[in-house]
């Protein structure tokens, strides 16, 4: 096996590596999410981690990693009161996204259990990670149920299994580290709390730097050994000054004041609950240590507020992530130290070197408090507002006399109207696709999935996955007389069998076609559209879809944004969308129709759902209402579920949306219908097409 990627060799990722050294310093800091584009040293650095983690004492024999001295008294392996112990290295263990239920908790030894009646229970991945690392590659891609059964797991220590007749308990405390490429969707609020500190990472955009990063990784590629020898002397150094920190860490005195200020920061950024002033004062507290100081300053504090409060605070899904500093500063400031110390560097401890004689500032790389990493080269790359003057377009002559004159004309003498800001989100009434799929889990269209409620049994078709238990042994039963059955096993053939099957919810893809024709820039139209369609996208973030964008005006179609998976995406094309010109909505149904063909023949389990948002008009192209019904009804000769969003304002409403929801088999609602808490009581069911009445209280 080869030595692994040294860890002192990663290049620049300041922010990275100290996150991570701190909470090898302190695990109780809570791990950290590592957030960031593709190829940016992400899985390198979390892996190089592992090998600088101090050893750890468990008991002989014990699976579950329990500490001697320290029992778990509710160990399945127990009772160890005349166990010896042994010394291992640290795990790190890793979570695979497609990872069962039964390989993450454990599961019964079901060949045992049937054959010799004995309840069996064999240990998953979290019992693995006991005082170790769990590590999530891509976590924000990992199933709600997995999610659930880390949440339950982080939140208590210990994994509870009750399943199949096993009720099993062991400790499960672990450094949980995940990364992700936030193009690829959002995690859940509530996994998101559990990680400790957060990084946004970057690739270098400075050439020097990305030569470095090149050069090392191919001398690393030739021979992983001999590289990891080149640097087994730094890495010596790291993982002593992490021994060092962590003698030093009950020492370290977290003052009055310090608390002051962690209270105040998370207070003036409003963070929810009371986890995030806990965790900056553990960081705190390992920034100091790590340091070599036993007194927390101000600026530990702002170094963990960096790192523990960006994916706290109180921000739309679509907002940014990260912190204002100046406020930060600000309230640093306002609720700082009267007289606070500087740093004695005669008390500090002599780590065999002088930091005046590196001009990077020795091993402490130049961090905040001496709180840095080995050195590297170069800066951490760290990761606008639309103009609110709608107009009319070209095709609707009527103008408010509020509204400002359209911009000049474009070369093909259409009128270019500039973007206008999207208005409030709302919470949206639920639009599912009819029927049971059986793609990707999410949250809302019914499907048959690996994980939900039982709902039957049936024969395996290929490999068993999920046992039926009840059902083998009804099917078993009635033959084991002629089976010659013995003592108490049951005797089980594979014709006996059965495959549980389950329903839960999948997650489909969410195509927006939205006109931005004139038409809707009349009136001031589009803000309340852009808002509307942005409720969508929220709702499509919450219920784990994909989402695309397609877009029509003038003569013709776009695709604005490709099906993905980073609904924020979506939002900051819908902000910049510009409108004006005439409305090809044949054009934008067909380029829909060409979108979802392609998706399907990419996943073909991923449901469409095609939102089309439009006040119903069609006048680009020759005869534009013929060919926007035909456009309309290839999605319905296909039984693509649509909804179409009525844009149409005013006393007079000419329904040409409404005939359009009927051209495409699906229903037409209002932007006043469209949102959850609506007084009108008009709920155009998706699934079934038709109109319910449904009365509410004001």
């Amino acid at each position: 096996m080869n030595a692994p990627y040294p860890f002192t060799a990663v290049v620049g990722q300041e922010d990275l590596r100290l996150a991570l050294l701190l909470n090898a310093v302190s695990p109780a800091v809570g791990g950290v999410l590592v957030r960031g584009e593709k190829g940016t040293a992400k899985s390198t650095a979390v892996r190089a981690l592992s090998a600088l983690m101090p050893s750890v004492d468990v008991v002989s024999g014990c699976r579950f990693s329990c500490e001697p001295g320290a029992v778990d008294p509710q160990c399945p392996d127990g009772p160890h009161e005349e166990t010896p112990g042994v010394q291992r290295d640290a795990r790190m263990v890793e979570l695979p996204v497609g990872a069962s239920e039964d390989r993450l908790v454990g599961a019964l030894d079901i060949e045992r259990a049937l054959a010799e009646g004995v309840k069996a229970f064999e240990p998953g991945l979290l019992a693995d990670a006991h005082r170790g690392i769990l590590y999530v590659d891509e976590v924000n891609l990992l199933h709600d149920h997995l999610v659930d059964l880390l949440l339950d797991a982080a939140a208590m220590g210990a994994s509870y299994v009750e399943r199949e007749g096993v009720s099993v308990r062991h400790a499960a405390r672990f450094l949980l580290v995940g990364t992700m490429n936030p193009e690829e969707g959002e995690l859940r609020p509530q996994l998101l709390d559990r990680f400790g500190l957060t990084v946004e990472v970057a690739a270098s955009r400075e050439p020097e730097q990305r030569v470095e990063v090149v050069k090392r990784r191919l001398a690393y590629d030739d021979d992983p050994d001999g590289f990891a020898g080149r640097w087994a002397e730094d890495e010596a150094e790291v993982r002593a000054r992490i021994v060092a920190a962590r003698e030093l860490l009950p020492q370290v005195r977290l003052g009055d004041r310090a608390l002051t200020q962690i209270a105040a920061t998370c207070a003036a950024f409003e963070v929810d609950g009371m986890r995030a002033d806990i965790v900056m004062a553990r960081t705190a507290t390992a920034l100091a240590a790590w340091a070599g100081r036993t007194d927390v300053l101000a600026e530990d504090v702002r170094q963990a507020a960096l790192l523990a409060l960006p994916h706290r605070r109180r921000r739309n899904p679509f907002d940014a992530p990260g912190l204002d500093e100046d406020k930060l500063d600000e309230t640093l400031d306002e609720f700082g130290p009267e007289d606070e110390p500087d740093p004695d560097p005669d008390n500090e401890p002599d780590n065999g070197s002088d930091p005046d004689d590196d001009p990077d500032g020795g091993p402490d790389g130049g961090g905040p408090g001496g709180g840095g990493v080995p050195p590297q080269d170069g800066p951490h790359d760290q990761p606008q507002d639309a103009q609110d003057t709608p107009s009319a377009g070209d095709d609707d002559p009527a103008e408010s006399p509020e509204e400002p004159a359209a911009a000049p004309a474009s070369a093909s003498g259409a009128p270019e109207q500039k973007p206008v800001a999207a208005g409030e989100p709302f919470r949206t009434k639920m639009l599912s696709v009819p029927g049971l799929g059986e793609g990707a889990a999410g949250r809302r269209s019914r499907a048959r999935t690996e994980h939900g409620r039982t709902t039957g049994a049936t024969r395996p078709q290929g490999a068993l996955t999920k046992l039926h238990l009840a059902a083998t042994v009804q099917a078993a039963a009635p033959h084991q007389r002629a089976r010659g059955r013995s003592g108490r096993g049951l005797v089980v053939r594979r014709d006996d069998l059965r495959q549980a099957t389950r329903e839960g919810r999948e997650g489909n893809l969410v195509l927006f076609v939205v006109d931005a024709s004139g038409s809707m820039a009349a009136r001031q139209r589009m803000t309340a559209v852009k808002g509307a369609v942005l409720s969508l996208l929220l709702d499509a973030y919450q219920r784990r879809d994909k989402v695309g964008l397609v877009t029509f005006r003038k003569t013709g179609a776009e695709v604005a944004l490709p099906p993905t998976s980073s609904v924020d995406a979506a939002a900051a094309r819908l902000e910049s969308l510009p409108t004006g010109g005439r409305t090809p909505l044949a054009a934008g149904l067909l380029k829909a129709h060409e979108v979802l063909r392609v998706e399907r023949l990419r996943d073909p389990a991923r449901r469409p759902l095609l939102v089309v948002v439009t006040d119903g008009r069609a006048t680009g192209g020759p005869e534009p209402v013929k060919l926007a019904g035909r456009a309309a009804g290839l999605h319905a000769a296909e039984g693509t579920a649509s909804v179409v969003v009525d844009c149409e304002t005013g006393m007079v409403r000419l329904g040409l949306a409404g005939q359009l929801a009927g051209q495409l088999g699906g229903t037409a609602v209002s932007l006043d219908e469209l949102r959850a808490d609506s007084i009108a009581g008009l709920v155009k069911d998706v699934t079934t097409g038709t109109q319910n009445i449904t009365r509410r209280a004001a």
